[in-house]
């Protein structure tokens, strides 16, 4: 499953980074990736969303389990 988590990971940075400059500088890496404008969409640039997203939800349902993986446990929370 490490193998999974870093692919997951891998398509949140380029999700991440796409939106950053989405929202920085007005421009969509993915759509000039496949030689389309910005705010355009193909079938390919389509799958890269679709993946992004599904690693998100991968992230967001699996982040106990891969903390676990990867012998990183988050600390118990201190009472105050």
């Amino acid at each position: 499953m490490k193998t999974a988590d870093v692919i997951a990971a891998v398509l949140l940075v380029v999700g991440g980074l796409n939106w950053g400059l989405v929202g920085v500088a007005h421009f969509d890496l993915v759509a000039t990736i496949f030689g389309m404008k910005f705010g355009e969409t193909s079938a390919l640039s389509s799958v890269v969303y679709v993946l992004v997203g599904l690693s998100a939800l991968y992230q967001a349902i699996s982040f106990k389990a891969i903390q676990g993986r990867w012998g990183h446990h988050s600390a118990p929370a201190r009472a105050r």
